[in-house]
């Protein structure tokens, strides 16, 4: 019988200290970034990290392959405030 691991509950700050450093480039590997894409429903390529894109700055920068359009990730570890977005 196949064995299975246990789910457990862990601070994310244990795992990613930072965003900009720690998660954002975690999440941008191509098997992350495509489990995030597989449940999204699109097919993500990644353009760029750390991004300025006008006024901004983008996480992660891709482009949906499936009609060309630019998608921006705006990752957080934290609550969400109307700042940060």
């Amino acid at each position: 019988m196949t064995e299975l691991g246990t789910l457990e509950r862990v601070d994310l700050r244990d795992i990613w200290a930072t965003e900009a450093q720690d998660f954002t480039p975690w999440l941008a590997q191509e098997h992350n970034l495509n489990a995030l894409a597989s449940v999204l429903g699109f097919d993500l390529e990644l353009e760029a990290q750390e991004q300025d894109v006008g006024p901004f700055r983008a996480d992660i920068l891709c482009k949906n392959m499936d009609d060309g359009t630019w998608v921006l990730i705006e990752n957080q570890l934290e609550r969400t405030d109307h700042i940060h977005l």
